[in-house]
């Protein structure tokens, strides 16, 4: 596709995902609950050891929002359409994440923090679920310094869309700020990602998010974490169409838009809010044989939606991309994809 000079960038905590099927003795002894994404504290630090050891594990370039970028690049079929920017190390790992997602086609513009190692991820698959545990390490010191560098500025100036998970929120919500109120000044569009239900339910976190909301444009997330947010705000609802329409409805700085609200349900329908209407998109299942990994489908289905969304398609495109995506990543280890994009045809 022509005209598509880096319309998408992704801003967000690199990651090296250090994937392994375990057992729920593994699970157990951690504390571990399938599903569920959370940070590592001091009692996980052994469990990273551990998988390396005993469970034969696959390295893979990640972090939800390059995951996104990567499958938004891998959608899109332009080179130089996507960019990412985020937090390494000068190490070998930091150097395996920049050549796998510039092998993808993504252009990375990393901050290298010398004095940390990269962050990491392990995602701990049993019977097609996952559970997250983030060790952010360097992802952890990024600084809004790095976004306003001329060339890096540059990158936000030239976005149609800039996208984030809530897992940034931890790290930087300055320069998250900064950027979204950069594109709505511009009139471009700024998307966020729940991404985790503590993201909404830490205090600091939920302020930071909440100071965020009103410059969303878009606003991804799950059942769980819509749920999460409604708990955390006192609406007494578990609904997710309700919980849809309201977050939708919330104040919004750029009123060019209406603010659209994407949740996916795992195989029940995906929900969209958007001008106080709710739409409702089945998923197509997938015959439980087939599923390998689950770890990456939220990622995926964003990506998916980013693709359609740079280039000015529907909302219903937009999902109908991001179902494909996710259908394709989990029936593979790990957020990877084939070559091609086969079966998804462009409307």
């Amino acid at each position: 596709m022509a005209g598509l000079q880096g319309v998408l960038l992704g801003m967000g905590n690199p990651l090296l995902d250090i994937s392994s099927v375990v057992d729920q003795a593994l699970l157990d002894k951690y504390q571990l609950k399938l599903g569920n994404q959370i940070l590592a504290e001091d009692q996980h630090l052994p469990l990273f050891k551990e998988l390396t050891e005993k469970y034969s594990p696959e390295y893979i370039a990640g972090g939800a929002t390059q995951n996104s970028i990567r499958i938004a690049q891998w959608m899109l079929r332009a080179p130089g359409a996507t960019t990412y920017m985020g937090s390494v190390g000068d190490d070998e790992y930091g150097r395996i994440l920049a050549a796998a997602a510039e092998k993808d086609g993504v252009r990375v513009r990393y901050h290298v923090d010398a004095s940390t190692p990269t962050g990491t991820c392990a995602a701990c698959v049993l019977g097609g679920e996952r559970s997250l545990v983030a060790n952010l390490a360097a992802a952890n010191c990024y600084k809004t310094a790095h976004v306003e560098r001329p060339e890096n500025w540059a990158v936000v100036e030239a976005a149609r869309v800039v996208y984030s998970a809530g897992f940034f929120i931890t790290v930087a919500p300055d320069a998250m700020l900064k950027v979204a109120e950069a594109m709505a000044a511009r009139d471009r569009v700024y998307a966020l990602n729940i991404s985790a239900p503590f993201v909404v339910e830490v205090p600091p976190f939920r302020a930071a998010f909440n100071e965020l909301l009103p410059l969303v444009d878009y606003l991804f997330g799950n059942e769980s974490e819509a749920r999460a947010y409604a708990a955390a705000e006192g609406w007494g609802t578990e609904d997710v169409e309700e919980i849809a329409l309201r977050v939708s409805r919330l104040p919004k700085r750029n009123g060019c838009r209406a603010r659209t609200v994407v949740f996916t349900q795992g195989a029940d329908p995906t929900v969209v809010a958007v001008n106080g209407k709710i739409q409702l998109f089945p998923v197509t299942p997938i015959a439980k044989d087939k599923l390998v990994d689950t770890n990456g489908a939220g990622d995926a289905f964003v990506g998916g939606f980013l693709s359609q969304l740079v280039v000015g398609k529907s909302v219903a495109e937009g999902v109908r991309a991001g179902h494909y995506a996710a259908s394709v990543v989990v029936q593979r280890s790990g957020c990877t994809f084939p070559d091609q994009t086969y079966g998804f045809a462009w409307n």
